[in-house]
């Protein structure tokens, strides 16, 4: 007899997920929004076809919208943009659409808080038509690496044990295996690391939160005393200062690329063979962070 295959782990609280969402802030935080956008667009720039039924479902839908705005060339290529945001866990529920409805499905930082990531992308793979593509960006796992290791630290001080305050996230090299569990062809992978410099620990979680990336993660939350906060705040200041006094935070972009499948496309290469970097494979040209750390 067949034994059914468990459920994936609760690691997210959709409903904490979504009040961080209506709390959220973008305008005050929006660089890393605009940058896997902008990222988007360029990767359709070089894609010489049109898109006619497009649906963004971005934790925060909008800054598609806005890069698309500023590519006329591009634009002229698409049809209206319907937004139907992702929610408190995009993995949870299939999206409102019809199955082999929309041309283009774009999804910009939501899909790190998927509790069944693999279920989630199969969601966007069903409601594509043949040849349809799926465009999306995802936190990765050495985003915010430093924030996670002095919160650690100054609460396994103070208390002896540490709760898990940062998300974990999915690794870059899981990308296009991912998209080809999903049913994807062609499946594309790329990271983008940002370093991006703030005057001390509480501006990044001020942003954070203006984003509404702070954590949603699932059972009972111990609150951070100020003690506890102002101690890793030291250490962040100790560990990854930099000499004008600013600290740094890594941000890690998993830039996704898939189509689904149609009798006109190259035969995908054999599982686990399509690791090629996304700005390669459509003639992208890639964005760093400048020798200071800024973003640009």
């Amino acid at each position: 007899m067949p034994v059914a295959a468990s459920p994936p782990p609760i690691l997210f609280d959709a409903h904490r997920r979504a009040a961080r969402l209506t709390r959220a802030r973008l305008d005050r935080a929006d660089f890393l929004h605009r940058r896997a956008a902008e990222d988007a667009v360029d990767s359709l720039a070089v894609i010489l076809r049109p898109f006619e039924a497009i649906v963004d479902t971005s934790a925060l839908p909008g800054p598609f919208a806005a890069a698309l705005a500023v590519a006329p060339d591009v634009a002229a290529r698409l049809g209206p943009v319907q937004a139907v945001p992702a929610g408190g866990d995009p993995g949870a529920q299939p999206l409102p659409l019809a199955a082999e409805s929309q041309d283009l499905v774009v999804s910009l930082f939501s899909l790190h808080w998927a509790n069944d990531l693999p279920g989630a992308l199969a969601h966007i793979r069903r409601v594509l038509r043949p040849d349809g593509l799926f465009l999306g960006a995802l936190f990765g796992a050495g985003t915010l690496n430093e924030l996670r290791a002095v919160l650690t630290e100054a609460e396994l001080e103070a208390r002896g044990g540490a709760q898990a305050r940062v998300s974990p996230f999915a690794d870059g090299y899981d990308g296009a295996g991912l998209l080809q569990r999903a049913g994807f062809t062609l499946p594309v992978s790329d990271v983008d690391r940002v370093t991006v410099l703030y005057t001390d620990m509480f501006a990044l979680l001020r942003d954070m939160r203006a984003m509404g990336e702070t954590s949603a993660l699932a059972g009972p939350v111990r609150p951070l005393t100020r003690s506890i906060a102002a101690r890793a705040a030291q250490l962040y200041a100790q560990r990854h200062g930099q000499s004008d006094g600013r600290i740094k935070a890594t941000f890690e972009i998993i830039r996704l690329a898939g189509w689904a499948p149609h009798d006109s496309q190259p035969k995908p290469a054999r599982r686990g063979a399509a690791h090629v970097r996304l700005a390669d494979a459509l003639g992208v040209r890639e964005i760093k962070a400048g020798p200071d750390g800024s973003v640009s």
